[in-house]
């Protein structure tokens, strides 16, 4: 796996990532996404279905968490969970735990972590991690690392543990690797740990870089506010250690606000687990992302603005409303709410995916309300398809040296 920059601007890394997949074929521009997944399927959607959307990412995402305990089957097929989940020809990244699912803390200790499935907790030792991996077979995975810690509440004594064991975890499993052949093309990305010590995340950053790993996973910073300077200053110094020519994962922050914060930081690939969210919650992402507008889109583009001014006062309009609403963001409107019973529009004008192509509000209103299947399949259709295209606009707005430009926009539809 190679990473080849074109441009750095404000601190925002374009380029691409190549050779990489079995036969050394792949590319992936950065900054990017990878393609979220639960179980190995995008959720509500099928390999079919999946080829509707324009712009899906060469890399898809799967969580140990959420297979770790079909091991077995899968050991049994002998064929990897490529061909397994019906994605034979697809390129797998593999992190530990599923970025939507929380983790209770405590369970991690000196010999193994803790992941948590469907089932309850399962104990990782790097043993067993490594097995995991020989039967998964993905292109690159995640090292094991005890990830307990995020910035805030955590003692400087628990922090460090942390580091120290993450080092330990990855220096145990470089070594596993190297004694399993099938292991050796596998890209292993090293977890850099520290919760909001700076001196244990510069540790953590400049050990890591020393070892033989293929890119960087700044992890426990998911659910941080964009606006929070101090844990973006720490992002920014934790990026600076690092080799350039290696790329820097982050799991967990998705919005799109957030997503340009640590962009113009140095992060470089994020999960799309954020459309998941937005579909789960029965919404549709609407905002704006073109830097440099169509003067004949002027008018959509108002439609929009006006649809997410009014996303502050929705919670008396959905007519069956639960706590996921509480999570909406001004990026998107929910379907849910009585004024789309008659909104025969589609749910985002100029957008070119399958469901606004031939469905409109009211109809995914009606899907919503009457809780059929086909409101999560549609939804997520357009979810991840914007999500995509919101990806692509980052990279041009780079190549045209508008990166400020395009946060200032996104930052005016988030006040």
């Amino acid at each position: 796996m190679k990473l080849s920059l074109s441009k750095v601007t404000s601190g925002a890394r374009l380029g691409v990532i190549s050779n990489f997949g079995r036969n050394g074929d792949k590319t992936l521009e950065v900054p990017g996404c990878l393609l979220y997944t639960k179980t190995a399927s995008p959720p509500h959607l099928t390999h079919d279905t999946l080829q509707t959307i324009e712009g899906v990412p060469a890399v898809t995402h799967i969580t140990l968490s959420t297979l770790a305990e079909h091991q077995e089957v899968l050991e049994e097929y002998k064929e990897g969970i490529g061909k397994f989940a019906g994605l034979p020809d697809a390129v797998f990244y593999c992190s530990t735990h599923d970025p939507v699912s929380p983790c209770p803390t405590g369970y991690n200790t000196n010999k193994a972590v803790s992941l948590w499935g469907s089932g309850g907790r399962i104990e990782m030792t790097t043993q067993k991690f490594i097995s995991a991996q020989r039967v998964l077979r993905p292109d690159w995975f995640q090292c094991l690392s005890d990830g307990e810690v995020t910035p805030g509440g955590n003692s400087r004594k628990r922090i460090k543990k942390s580091v120290d064991r993450s080092l330990v975890f990855l220096d145990e499993c470089l070594q596993l690797v190297s004694e399993h052949e099938e292991l050796k093309p596998c890209v292993l990305i090293g977890a850099v740990e520290g919760g909001d010590l700076l001196d244990e995340r510069l540790r953590s950053a400049r050990e890591t870089a020393k070892r033989p790993v293929g890119g960087f996973l700044l992890d426990g910073f998911h659910g941080i506010s964009a606006r929070n300077e101090a844990k973006l200053s720490l992002v920014s110094a934790v990026t600076a250690e690092l080799p350039e020519d290696k790329p820097r994962f982050i799991h967990g922050v998705g919005r799109p606000d957030e997503v340009l914060e640590f962009i113009q930081r140095g992060v470089d690939l994020f999960d799309s687990c954020f459309p998941y969210q937005v579909t789960e919650r029965g919404c549709a992402l609407i905002f704006t992302h073109c830097h440099r507008p169509d003067p004949e889109t002027a008018v959509l583009e108002k439609s929009e603005t006006s649809d997410t001014e009014r996303n502050g006062d929705v919670g008396a309009e959905i007519e069956e409303p639960d706590a996921d609403q509480a999570e909406m963001t001004p990026f998107e409107i929910c379907l849910k709410e009585k004024r789309f019973r008659e909104d025969f529009g589609p749910l985002l004008e100029g957008c070119t995916c399958y469901c606004c192509r031939n469905h409109s509000r009211a109809y995914v209103h009606h899907l919503l309300m009457a809780k059929e299947l086909l409101a999560g399949i549609l939804l997520m259709i357009h979810n991840f398809q914007h999500y995509f295209s919101f990806f692509s606009s980052i990279r041009a707005a780079l190549r045209d040296g508008e990166i400020k430009a395009l946060a200032e926009l996104i930052r005016k539809q988030n006040s």
